[in-house]
């Protein structure tokens, strides 16, 4: 195989095509996880996957070998809306346009940390979202969504035990692509299982047409607006906000794997103001038309560390096949009558793995945790974010509008962590440390 950003260039439209195809499988699993877990629509989460990672080439100047796909950091702003909506009388479709609202003004909020890196300097603006605020943040993600993976496990633990023996065998013992996507290896091997074993109503795949539209307006942000509830649609704003704080810095990790990766400083060229802008202005626009917040994914960065093929344009393939695979609605039906069990048992690993990415980021920054500053402030968020969770039904009232957990908790870090003396973190000095935020999983691919 070539190497090399160059060298891809001689390598003929056939075998980009396959390269193309291999980063569509490498995102694939991880990326309709997400739709299938909140109940946002498959087809529109591969359109605006594909959509989205053309912008961010756009925006960069065609420069960076980066996939955008959906994120996980989200889910615990989407499970916090919706049951917000439903606490007032809402379906669970009627909830979910009002968190793509959040979602939208988190994407927002990208164009602004862009425009403080132009002007301030990457240096002073990541001293306000040092490891010990972000770290436990991504910490209480992962565990506050717990609860949601145990209760799809027991529709059948066998299924969802499989799944989880499927992803820890591809991810401890698999060989390159297999080790890659251990997330759509275990939701394929459990599925298939379910399958053989009648656990599966193919109805909605038989019913299905070959090609159709990828979303409905009714499942868009803008159907919110033809009868606003503004008090949910500012809840949902408050809620889901702070959550950017951790996809900004896992934005900031990647493009650091990116560079390390492909021996590019994509930090300095186009530069991170660009970067965050094409996944900002990625993840508005997705969230606008009812399909999940994009990130850039670490998996496609594994891939890229495998082939060493960094050109862009392979890239670009796979974006285009996912948007024509978003126009075939069987093919999202298929996705969708996926067993309960298979996504807790895929679920129980992905938001273990999520937990597990902020004590990483936790260690390999090496934050003092003897200090009683460090640990006054990462207590606070975690118990902040679990205990309204689990002990005040998802949000608190706080006058005309409700505050999240995870909301509530990342307020308290960011508003402790700048009021307190002895923050002494400096972003660029540990690049391990700055690579250890992706909620997507294994980083050891990137490592050379």
């Amino acid at each position: 195989m070539a190497s090399g950003i160059y060298d891809a260039r001689t390598l003929g439209k056939g075998r980009m095509t396959v390269l193309g195809l291999q980063h569509l499988f490498a995102m694939f699993g991880a990326t309709v996880l997400v739709p299938v877990i909140t109940g946002l629509s498959v087809s529109a989460t591969l359109l605006f996957a594909g959509l989205g990672t053309l912008i961010f080439h756009v925006c960069t100047k065609f420069k960076v070998p980066a996939f955008l796909g959906s994120s996980f950091a989200f889910l615990g702003g989407y499970s916090a809306v919706t049951q917000m909506g439903m606490n007032q009388g809402l379906t669970l479709a009627q909830a979910l346009p009002y968190a793509c609202v959040g979602i939208f003004c988190a994407g927002l909020m990208y164009f602004v940390l862009a425009g403080l890196f132009k002007i301030f300097g990457a240096t002073r603006v990541m001293k306000f979202f040092p490891p010990i605020v972000t770290g436990p943040i991504i910490i209480a993600i992962g565990l506050c969504l717990s609860g949601s993976a145990i209760q799809n496990c027991s529709s059948n633990w066998w299924i969802a035990l499989l799944a989880v023996a499927i992803i820890v065998v591809c991810n401890i013992w698999g060989k390159k692509m297999i080790k890659i996507v251990p997330i759509l290896m275990g939701v394929l091997g459990s599925y298939i299982v379910a399958a053989c074993f009648g656990l599966v109503d193919w109805t909605p795949v038989k019913e299905a047409a070959w090609v159709g539209l990828p979303f409905k307006m009714e499942d868009t942000a803008f159907a919110v607006f033809k009868n606003p509830n503004w008090s949910l649609i500012l809840a949902a704003i408050i809620a889901i906000l702070p959550i950017s704080l951790a996809t900004m810095v896992e934005h900031i990790g990647d493009m650091c794997a990116i560079s390390s990766t492909t021996g590019v400083n994509y930090l300095a060229d186009p530069g991170l103001h660009r970067t965050l802008l094409g996944d900002g202005l990625a993840t508005s626009l997705a969230s606008l038309f009812g399909a999940p917040a994009n990130t850039t994914y670490g998996e496609n960065t594994g891939v890229l560390n495998i082939t060493k093929v960094f050109d862009p344009r392979v890239i670009r393939i796979a974006a285009v096949f996912a948007i024509i695979l978003s126009f075939c609605p069987k093919f999202a039906a298929m996705i969708a009558v996926m067993p309960a069990a298979t996504i807790g048992g895929v679920s129980l690993v992905l938001y273990g793995m999520i937990s597990a990415v902020g004590i990483r980021n936790l260690v390999e920054n090496k934050v003092d945790l003897t200090s009683s500053r460090n640990l006054l402030i990462a207590a606070l968020i975690l118990v902040l974010a679990i205990g309204i969770k689990y002990g005040a039904g998802d949000a608190i009232s706080i006058g005309f509008t409700s505050l999240s957990g995870l909301a509530v908790a990342a307020l308290a870090g960011i508003i402790l962590n700048a009021i307190l003396p002895g923050n002494d973190y400096q972003f660029g000095k540990n690049l391990r440390g700055d690579e250890a935020v992706n909620f997507g999983g294994d980083h050891t691919a990137n490592q050379k």
